[in-house]
């Protein structure tokens, strides 16, 4: 279907930014029938001797359809930078987080012994990412998953810089900024995460990470329950576990036989030992809406910013033969 950019700056974008202005503020606790997931690190061996670990496959395989196709024309630099981000060649990479790859398992030496990580999004209880979207267009589910409304994302990537693990990826030549970049040089593209496959859970379905794990190192149930496992877990192994309070609270729960303070010294050790600059850490981050507070009013006015721009754009007078998706 052929959709000519006034019906979709008409439709998508004047619906979709007016849409949000309810939404912004309902994300502060989680609801009592959200859904946790639990992911056991005394469990995961990284699918030892597999090419790619399960759960990543899964996940590629399982949400190929949701994965951006950009217009090699529209692929440009996000102005004023000289730069952008083009992930469309390199959607064989599995060792972090792109807009292709969603989840990755993170591998480190601590204590003698190996230990595989699966990350992913940690679907925050209060999400700084939903909160600082300068337009409004991140969102939590009253069931837990935080998403992108990745037909209004403009890339800004406001989200990647206040997520503590900088989960949320850029890909350029993509979304509604290629029917705007030739007039309103900002941002560039669209975010792209894990939602924790949201429309398989409203369903009854699983996501396609934990229905791909062999060794039952990951699960998924009320918040209640998975809260009463990890404690019981973590007695079990006289462990640790993380999630509980980092960046607010969040709706991913790791238990681990090894402190997570030992865990995140040994991967700092190790990206410092390899020459990396940055690494998904594990530490003990604050959430930052707490750290920005003044950057928190943004939730008041970014749907009006977003209606506003949307409006705007509608305006300008464009032909159908101009162009066409």
């Amino acid at each position: 279907m052929k959709i000519s950019r006034r019906n979709f700056l008409k439709g998508s974008a004047m619906a979709g930014a007016l849409t949000v202005l309810p939404k912004v503020d309902a994300h502060a606790a989680p609801a009592p029938e959200s859904y946790a997931t639990l992911i056991d690190l005394n469990k995961c061996d990284g699918c030892a001797g597999k090419d790619t670990p399960l759960c990543v496959a899964g996940c590629r395989s399982g949400r190929a359809q949701d994965f951006p196709e950009p217009i090699q024309d529209q692929v440009r630099d996000y102005w004023p930078q000289k730069k952008h981000e083009d992930w469309s060649n390199k959607r064989h990479v599995t060792d972090r987080f792109t807009p292709y790859n969603w989840l990755f398992v993170q591998q480190v030496q601590v204590g003698g012994q190996t230990l595989s990580i699966p990350r992913r999004c940690m679907h925050c209880d209060n999400p700084p990412c939903v909160k600082l979207c300068p337009f409004g267009i991140n969102h939590k589910t009253p069931e837990g998953p935080v998403y992108i409304q990745e037909n209004l994302c403009m890339g800004g990537a406001k989200c990647r810089n206040v997520c503590p693990w900088s989960v949320p990826q850029r890909q350029a030549g993509v979304g509604l900024y290629t029917y705007i970049q030739d007039y309103l040089p900002m941002g560039g593209g669209v975010m792209f995460k894990c939602d924790l496959c949201r429309k398989e859970l409203v369903q009854g379905g699983t996501p396609h990470c934990i229905s791909a794990c062999p060794k039952d190192a990951m699960s998924i149930g009320s918040r209640e329950a998975i809260l009463a496992r990890a404690e019981e877990l973590k007695d079990e192994y006289d462990g640790d576990m993380y999630g509980m309070d980092e960046n607010g609270g969040t709706s991913t729960i790791y238990v681990s036989p090894v402190a997570f303070s030992e865990i995140d010294a040994a991967l700092q050790k190790a990206a410092a030992e390899q020459g990396r600059k940055k690494v998904v850490r594990l530490n003990k981050p604050e959430n930052m809406l707490e750290k920005q507070k003044g950057l928190a009013l943004l939730s008041l006015v970014a749907p009006v910013i977003g209606a506003v721009a949307a409006f705007g754009l509608a305006g300008r007078k464009t032909t159908d033969e101009e162009v066409q998706k």
